[in-house]
């Protein structure tokens, strides 16, 4: 099972007088990029929500906004300290920029944490409601990924299946280009036999550096291998995108190596077809968990 880094989860819950909404947006990234936004009277508790999110997302680019409302209007009261703090750093621009002291108590009413409520609720009711309000678009995201990650798990089986079966197509052409090769080795022999300088043992190691060069046996073996492995991989109960990019990767390197010794028009065209399946699986895999 797989799944995807992209995702979107909305929960809302009421208790009494107070909602709590929450919504998770998830995007493709190799690590947890947070940008959370909490109201001020869960300031507090940020630590905790960026572990709780931490555990659930795991990767990604992800936006959370968690907002609590209530029906009755708080009254609200200034905090004297915090503005006269604002107050004494603020006091020194007022004569570098010539300005007048009426216009700053407007300023200092919009600063951060200036007004308060004056209700005294209770703390931990309202981080229980926020708490289970996250959970809940966390547990729709993961079912939004879940979705997402079968359509993504089809594609990539094809994409590997594909890869396997331009494989085996290649038999089928191995005798052809065997005997190419032994033409072209015969055409080679009879022109250097005209050399009478011809070191026989030189030459031997020539023609088996040569045979080696072009024997493909071990990369198409090690291929069929790492396709079997991914898609073993992508049946695992776990979603583990990197150990499936790696793999990916190393496909890669076999399919590369294959082109290069083919010798061949037909096998490098299935080449060709290979690495075009495996571009398909890579653009997939930038948005696997």
């Amino acid at each position: 099972m797989i799944l995807s880094m992209t995702g979107v989860g909305r929960a809302e819950l009421r208790q009494g007088e107070w909602t709590a909404h929450a919504e998770v947006r998830t995007l493709n990234n190799r690590f947890l990029d947070l940008n959370l936004r909490l109201p001020p009277v869960l300031r507090h508790r940020e630590p905790e929500v960026r572990t709780l999110i931490a555990e659930r997302v795991q990767r990604g680019k992800t936006d959370v906004a968690l907002l609590l409302l209530s029906e009755k209007a708080a009254p609200a009261a200034i905090n004297l300290q915090t503005l006269m703090a604002y107050y004494a750093q603020l006091r020194p621009l007022i004569k570098k920029f010539n300005a007048k002291k009426s216009d700053l108590l407007p300023v200092l009413l919009q600063l951060p944490d200036i007004m308060q409520s004056t209700r005294d609720d209770a703390d931990e009711l309202l981080w229980t409601l926020a708490r289970s309000t996250l959970v809940q678009a966390l547990d729709l995201l993961q079912s939004y990924r879940k979705e997402e990650g079968k359509n993504m798990e089809t594609a990539l089986r094809r994409h590997t299946e594909q890869i396997l079966l331009l494989l085996a197509e290649t038999e089928p052409m191995e005798e052809e280009r065997r005997r190419q090769i032994r033409n072209r080795l015969q055409d080679q022999l009879a022109h250097w036999r005209t050399d009478a300088g011809l070191d026989a043992a030189r030459l031997e190691q020539e023609l088996i550096y040569y045979l080696e060069r072009m024997d493909f046996t071990e990369e198409k073996v090690r291929l069929s291998a790492h396709a079997s492995f991914f898609l073993q991989t992508l049946s695992e109960p776990e979603s583990n995108g990197r150990r499936l990019t790696f793999i990916a990767q190393e496909m890669g390197r076999e399919i590369n190596t294959l082109g290069a010794k083919a010798y061949h028009a037909g096998i490098q065209q299935q080449v060709v077809r290979m690495k075009e399946e495996l571009e398909k699986i890579k653009e997939q895999l930038q948005n696997v968990l």
